[in-house]
């Protein structure tokens, strides 16, 4: 048994967010990738944001579609099986066979129009660059007198995914940018997922070509860039571009994958999110990556359907580490069959609240004088009013008991899952293998 006393770190102030600014606080929502990988239905879909719906009142508030939209046949052993769908300026099209609502060249916006209805956000995903056909063909690039073989780098392609050529640092490369993201735009999408560009490679020129084009199109657009890990050299530069970008490579349904260098596990966040803490602010989340609860139904983005495999003190330990983190929180399990242990996870208002409203969260190494004990430190309110949070990680594989010290400054601390009280003096707590518990200081 060992004993931890807390100790307060003097608060940084930020400066408050501008009401200009892209996402003030981490983006929440759902991303349909952990339950449907590249299948998903139009009507799929809308059953997921009608439930998604529901949860708007706890902060849950943006619906995605993952990759594969524009694929005909999402089941595809190949690209030429897959059936891309664009038009006549190379630019993707949702396919009409699985999303009938963009016939007679609606595109996604008809869906846009009713994510919007339900009082949510819709996004997108992408991979980076110009489908490959459109450069065979050499598509002219809409709203201007270019062609995609002058802007496709066709030495350039996706090491995972065989779709798309990369695009050159060129007038014409930012053209098709232009014109992707304004027809996106036009659709009325609020959030864009643009894959294999934060890492393996890190392509800085079209996340520079991406957030112009954002600019320019007139809309308010988030652009959240994947995958991970992001170098954390390029800090200054994707914040200076993106409002999230990947410190980890995807994150799915288990406490450790070790010694295989993907997925990730929970635990890798914490290395993630320790790592990248400091960078945390109005505007600029780093991500680290969804959150694998509940059914992965009925085709995950990676393994067997299943019922996510980790267990509910190691769901609750991602939950608090990425909220009190103040990681984005996007849901990736099927919204139609959540279950009541996970309904319960992510509708405790008074975790969510830490998440979106501290102005600052902070790894306490040096606090630590066991390694299977992680403590997490957040500060909501104001630096001259401030309310703090603690939370507290068990990394081992068996049960740790340890002393909370209360220090006599600190009238009790709540635990923001159970409601228990501990007042002033010495209180004996019990951590489940994989648990946690987080606490508001009174």
């Amino acid at each position: 048994m060992r004993a931890l006393s807390f100790a307060l770190i003097a608060c940084l102030g930020l400066a408050a967010a501008s009401a200009q600014t892209l996402a003030p606080t981490p983006p929440m929502g759902w991303n349909s990738w952990d339950a449907y990988g590249f299948t998903i239905t139009e009507e799929q879909f809308r059953a997921n944001v009608a439930e998604l719906a529901k949860l708007k009142a706890f902060g849950w508030n943006t619906a995605v579609i993952d990759e594969g939209w524009y694929m005909q046949d999402p089941f595809g052993k190949d690209l030429k099986a897959r059936r891309y769908q664009y038009d006549a300026n190379g630019l993707l099209l949702p396919s009409e066979n699985r999303f009938p609502s963009a016939a007679k060249g609606a595109g996604l916006k008809p869906l846009a129009d009713f994510v919007h209805a339900q009082g949510l956000s819709f996004g997108v995903h992408v991979i980076r660059g110009i489908p490959k056909e459109a450069v065979e063909k050499n598509l002219p690039i809409a709203h201007s007198s270019f062609h995609a073989s002058e802007a496709a780098d066709t030495s350039d392609t996706c090491p995972w995914d065989d779709g798309n050529y990369g695009l050159r640092d060129n007038a014409a490369g930012q053209a098709y940018y232009d014109s992707m993201v304004k027809k996106y735009a036009d659709w009325g999408v609020d959030f864009i997922k643009v894959d294999c560009i934060a890492d393996h490679p890190y392509k800085p020129v079209e996340i520079r070509q991406i957030a112009q084009a954002i600019k320019s199109s007139g809309r308010a657009i988030v652009l959240s860039l994947s995958p991970g890990p992001t170098n954390i050299s390029h800090a200054a530069e994707v914040g200076s571009l993106a409002q999230m970008w990947r410190i980890a490579d995807d994150s799915w349904d288990g406490w450790s994958f070790a010694p295989a260098e993907w997925p990730n596990g929970v635990l890798t966040g914490f290395a993630k999110l320790a790592l990248w803490h400091a960078y945390a602010k109005p505007g600029n989340w780093p991500d680290a990556d969804m959150l694998p609860f509940g059914s992965l139904t009925p085709h995950p983005g990676w393994g067997e359907p299943r019922q996510s495999r980790l267990t509910a003190d190691e769901e609750r330990t991602f939950f608090t580490l990425w909220a009190i983190a103040r990681s984005p929180l996007i849901l990736g399990g099927n919204l139609t069959k959540l279950d009541a242990v996970t309904r319960g996870l992510i509708t405790n208002k008074a975790v969510i609240a830490v998440n979106q409203t501290a102005f600052e969260s902070y790894p306490a190494n040096d606090q630590q004088t066991d390694v299977d004990i992680r403590v997490w430190m957040a500060t909501t309110g104001t630096p001259q009013q401030p309310t703090h949070y603690t939370a507290l990680f068990n990394l081992a594989n068996e049960p740790k008991t340890m002393t909370i010290v209360v220090p006599v400054k600190w009238h009790a601390l709540i635990d923001l899952w159970s409601g228990q009280r501990l007042t002033q003096g010495d209180a004996t707590i019990t951590l489940p293998a994989h648990g946690s518990v987080m606490y508001k200081v009174e």
